[in-house]
């Protein structure tokens, strides 16, 4: 090797050995890396060496540089292990029969014992309780007690609808304060949706695999369940979908276009543009959930359907359960055309949602910190995600594939054929560890061998130690 030839060779080398320790989790996602001259001092390599291998690191993509502050890990989750594929199916609409299998998984949600890995929720300290208390401690004793003694309006609190209005700039055509319906949750949102847009014994159009709930609302709206093929990467099969609603007499689409769940991809602006139009030409409404649309990887908020929408045929729906209280249960529809129907069902199920608590959720907005506080939680989710799936790469089988989320909070795992992921579930939870089994998630069975690991608790040494578990379990039951 010629003289010139040794300082590439070693910056090269360090920045390998750097990476290989990154990959390792001795580095994790969102950690400050050494200094300039620390690894010097370290390694004995020049200053100008070690820079360079910082260069050739952040050429990689692997950390990123912050002014005046050095380099820090780079969340890698584009390039940790191979993404599961998407399932061939022959769409048919199905009868939904779901078991006692969801309510396991709820309760293991609340119990404080278990290892919280299967729920999606995110851990109460990185939400912004103490600015929340605030808000509650600056309503006045009258203030208090004339919203705890009266109802609220059945279509939701004036200033909180404002509020949202705000946030919802380029999210939507129409003017949509009058449009708004505060719900309890998103979850109710979606189930009010369903229920305007048909009747029983409608089919619903679902991505496979689906968020659980979505089927077991269908199931209890007595409508059937139409899967259709969805890539982890790009999002539903616009092809099949067009194909479906030829042969079949289709109510409704139930779709997660932006950060689904299980599979955390974000489908491109010319998909959901192909997708309104396709839907709309048929006069088939679509019901978007939009739940994670707040929790973006990337550098802006993405496109909704309802952005898109000219027919009033987008029934768009979202809440603030992941972004800033689930125990308050506040949500909201945009139902377009089905607007009326909405409140009537609104007002004849639960009359109003609670007025204390819209009225916290709206002075919270109003103080302008809910944006500060969403660009701290969306850096510890992407984080919390790339530690998980690195420890996944390093601790499960060397054929497990795994998503990489643009956003949102979970990680869909493809394992071996022959585990079982029901069997996974059953150990880990005598095992005190919660997941979720990826059977529940389709009415074809065709997910057994897929479990999904949540990512909204912060990455520690006993999130690593049951991850390791949860390896071990795959390995005694595959």
């Amino acid at each position: 090797m010629t003289d010139s030839m040794v300082p590439s060779f070693r910056y090269a080398r360090l920045a390998d050995d750097l990476e290989v320790k990154i990959r390792e989790g001795i580095y994790r996602s969102g950690e400050k890396m050494p200094s300039l001259r620390k690894l010097h001092d370290q390694t004995g390599l020049s200053i100008t060496t070690v820079y360079q291998a910082y260069i050739e690191l952040e050429k990689r993509g692997v950390v990123m540089p912050r002014q005046k502050s050095g380099y820090y890990v780079k969340p890698l989750l584009d390039r940790i292990l191979p993404p599961p594929e998407a399932k061939k199916l022959r769409p048919v609409p199905k009868k939904v029969t779901m078991n006692t299998l969801a309510y396991s998984i709820v309760e293991d949600m609340s119990n404080a014992d278990f290892l919280q890995l299967g729920g999606s929720v995110v851990m109460p300290e990185l939400l912004p309780f103490k600015q929340l208390t605030r808000c509650m401690r600056a309503e006045t004793m009258d203030a208090m007690k004339r919203s705890l003694m009266r109802y609220e309006n059945p279509y939701g609190n004036a200033e909180l609808k404002r509020q949202i209005a705000k946030r919802m700039v380029g999210q939507a055509r129409q003017a949509i304060t009058d449009e708004m319906v505060i719900t309890s949750g998103c979850i109710e949102a979606v189930s009010l949706c369903l229920a305007a847009v048909g009747r029983a014994g409608d089919t619903v159009v679902v991505e496979s695999p689906t968020y659980p709930w979505f089927l077991q609302i269908i199931e209890d709206q007595n409508k059937f369940a139409l899967e259709i093929p969805t890539d982890p990467q790009t999002g539903i099969d616009l092809d099949q979908l067009g194909r479906a609603v030829e042969k079949n007499e289709v109510a409704a689409c139930l779709l997660i276009p932006n950060f689904h769940n299980p599979l955390g991809f974000e489908m491109s602006d010319e998909k959901k543009t192909a997708l309104v139009k396709m839907m709309g030409e048929k006069q088939i409404p679509i019901i978007e959930d939009n739940i994670h649309g707040e929790l973006y990887f990337g550098n802006a908020r993405p496109t909704t359907l309802k952005a898109l929408d000219r027919k009033g045929l987008v029934l768009h729906c979202a809440s603030f359960s992941k972004t800033l209280s689930p125990g308050l249960r506040v949500g909201w529809t945009l139902p377009g055309r089905f607007t009326d129907r909405v409140r009537r069902l609104k007002m004849n199920s639960t009359i109003a949602s609670p007025t204390l608590n819209q009225q916290v959720v709206a002075q919270f907005l109003k103080t302008g910190a809910f944006d500060r506080h969403l660009r701290r939680l969306r850096t510890a989710l992407k984080n919390q995600i790339t530690n998980t799936a690195l420890a996944i790469a390093r601790t499960f089988p060397e054929d497990t594939r795994i998503t990489a989320p643009q956003g949102g909070l979970t990680l869909w795992v493809e394992l071996n054929k022959k585990v079982d992921g029901l069997k996974v579930f059953q150990e880990a939870r005598r095992q005190k560890i919660s997941v979720f089994p990826g059977i529940i998630c389709s009415t074809t069975g065709r997910y057994r061998n897929f479990i999904r690991i949540s990512c909204g608790y912060p990455w520690s040494g006993k999130i690593e130690a049951g991850i390791v578990s949860l390896a071990d379990i795959i390995r005694t039951v595959g």
